[in-house]
This record gives structure tokens, C-alpha cells and sequence, in this order.
């Protein structure tokens, strides 16, 4: 198994991506490949002292900016670590691509580098979350910000075949993001999504409210990229802000810091539940191949974590289930 890595990829790149990848080969069995300028990374896997028999590099000299135009690597950097690491799934001995770079370039690039599996149109970015009971998977975070009834029923096939086979969910249940229960609730998009979810899904639940997101209700949860990005930006933004509250209320009482004193254990746990470098990163579905696209404020152990969570997509063969099960999807009977 090997895993293709950006070395540049990231906004603190390529240390921690090289540190991580060094994390990686030492605790995790499995061979990488970092792409960027071969001079910079390797100097970083000499500074680590990443046992370089785990490792290949190849050469890429040009990097994708965060804050350049999606379709860069696709126009103008032809060469950049995006568009080379990439391109090497379609070669045979390379099994998945990780970036924390530039997500939409990576979305661009997967897209038209290496098509669609059949029976999907377009690609959505998943990402597993905590929940009061243990875990959910929200589709999409942000690949499709301008989604139609059918991308939105994709999306439930897919998530539904990762939340089974590499979640370890036997029977996963999926709920479409909504402003209320009620299957008449929400703009077109919605409506016709349920119709649609309601018909070809099993395990199909009905709506999901945002507050509902967090209380593993639904197994699986469908939305548009647009909506989902926003909850995923306001949960970040919410953890963040929250652990600055509660500290600096603490700060304020010596019975309060006593008690923290007393929690700090369990609240260790919390941290842990929350934090998303646990997950590591967040898996494109529905281009054809493994590509897993991880935080731009990404550390060493969010890489580590990253590469772990698509070691777990290569053993689960998940391009395979999802190519039988998307076929079987548009029978005439029930999925």
C-alpha cells in the first residue's frame, strides 16, 4: 500500500506534513510518496529523520497557493504537487492522495483528472463528527455549493456505503439537513430531495434539524455544500470560541479553577472528542479514486490521523462497494 502525500499542501507545510508522514510510517504500515520540490522535502525528511525506506519522493515544482483560484493546478500549474500527486492514482502502485492544501483545487483536479464513478455527477467532501452517542457522517462540507435533488441523493448512496463499510455502521440511517421535521419543510432543493431519498433510500429517516446535527439522531447527514460548510465553520468557530468563554470565566472564581482542577480528565476527553485532527481529514467521494483532503491548519498528528483514515479506506476497497452499490442503485427496486 501506497499512500500519495502533498508535501506543500497545507498552511504549515511542509513541516508538519513531513513530521507527520514521519508519525505515520513509524507507528502505521504503510509506504508514501511526498510530492513537492525534491530539495525542500528532503531536507525535512532529514531533519525528522524519517526512516526513508518508507519513502518516496517526487518532484513537483511548482505549489498551489491557499487562496488562488480552484482551477490553478488544472491551467496554470500543471507541475504543482497538487496536479502531480493526483495524477499518480492513475498510475498502478499508488493507492489514495492526501492534501490539506488548497481544497477546491483538489477538487478540481480529482474531478477532471480522474472522472466520476458512474452514477454520480458530482463530487461531495464527507466528514465524520461526534455525536452525544458516538459518531455521524455530514455530506456535503463544501465540494458542491450549487447541488440539484439527484447530487443530494447521491451523496446519501455514497455516505451511506461509508458510514457501512469504513465507520463500521451495519445498517446506517440517513437524514436530509432541514428547518423542520415535516417532509414539506425547506426550499425546492429539499422537497424534491426528500421525494427522491424518500423512494430509493433505505433507512431513510425524514429531515434532520441543525440542532439534531450533534445528537446522533441520523447516522448519515445530507445537505448541499454550501449549508454544510457553514455548519462545519460555525461548530469550529463555536469549539474555539467556547474554550476561550469557559477559560477566562474560570480565571474570574478560585472555586471555579478548583473545579476545573477536578474535571481536568474528563475534559481532556471532551477536547479529544472535538478536536479535529482525531479524524484527520475528510474524504472526497464520488471521484474515481481515494482522496482524502485534511485541514489547511493541519498538524503533524491531524496527518498522521489522516493517512490512518485512508489506510482504513484502502483496506475497505471503498471504491469498489461504492461502484457495486451505485450500480445497484438505479434498479427499479428499492435500494
Amino acid at each position: 500500500m501506497k499512500i500519495v502525500v502533498d508535501a506543500m499542501g497545507g498552511d504549515y507545510a511542509p513541516q508538519a506534513v513531513v513530521e507527520g508522514v514521519t508519525l505515520a510510517v513509524k507507528e502505521l504500515d504503510v509506504e508514501i510518496a511526498l510530492v513537492g520540490p525534491k530539495d525542500v522535502v528532503q531536507s525535512e525528511l532529514n531533519r525528522c529523520g524519517c526512516p526513508e525506506d518508507k519513502v518516496e519522493i517526487i518532484h513537483a515544482s511548482e505549489v498551489v497557493a491557499m487562496d488562488e483560484p480552484a482551477i490553478t493546478p488544472l491551467r496554470k500549474k500543471k507541475n504543482s504537487s497538487i496536479s502531480v500527486g493526483i495524477n499518480l492514482l492513475k498510475e498502478s502502485g499508488y493507492d489514495a492522495f492526501i492534501s490539506a492544501g488548497n481544497t477546491g483545487a483538489v477538487v478540481a483536479a480529482s474531478t477532471i483528472n480522474l472522472g466520476m464513478l458512474e452514477g454520480v455527477e458530482r463530487p461531495a467532501i464527507g466528514l465524520v463528527i461526534p455525536n452525544l452517542k458516538k459518531l455521524s457522517f455530514l455530506i456535503d462540507v463544501g465540494a458542491n455549493a450549487e447541488a440539484k435533488p439527484e447530487h443530494l441523493l447521491q451523496s446519501a448512496l455514497m455516505a451511506k456505503i461509508y458510514a457501512r463499510e469504513v465507520l463500521g455502521i451495519e445498517s446506517p440511517t440517513i437524514g436530509l439537513l432541514n428547518i423542520g421535521e415535516e417532509a414539506g419543510k425547506g426550499g425546492n432543493l429539499a422537497k424534491e430531495a426528500y421525494k427522491l431519498m424518500e423512494g430509493r433510500i433505505k433507512n431513510f429517516i425524514g429531515n434532520v434539524e441543525a440542532n439534531e446535527v450533534y445528537t446522533g439522531k441520523s447516522h448519515c447527514i445530507v445537505c448541499d455544500g454550501f449549508v454544510g460548510n457553514i455548519v462545519l465553520k460555525v461548530s469550529e468557530g463555536f469549539v474555539e470560541s467556547a474554550g476561550k468563554l469557559v477559560k477566562r470565566e474560570i480565571k474570574k472564581s478560585p472555586i471555579a479553577m478548583l473545579g476545573a482542577f477536578l474535571m481536568k480528565i474528563g475534559m481532556g476527553d471532551i477536547r479529544k472528542l472535538v478536536d479535529y485532527s482525531e479524524y484527520g481529514g475528510a474524504p472526497l467521494l464520488g471521484v474515481n479514486g481515494v482522496v482524502m483532503i485534511s485541514h489547511g491548519r493541519s498538524s503533524p498528528k491531524a496527518i498522521k490521523n489522516a493517512i490512518r483514515a485512508t489506510k482504513r479506506e484502502i483496506e475497505h476497497n471503498i471504491l469498489a462497494e461504492m461502484r457495486k452499490e451505485l450500480n445497484k442503485s438505479y434498479c427499479p427496486q428499492q435500494d
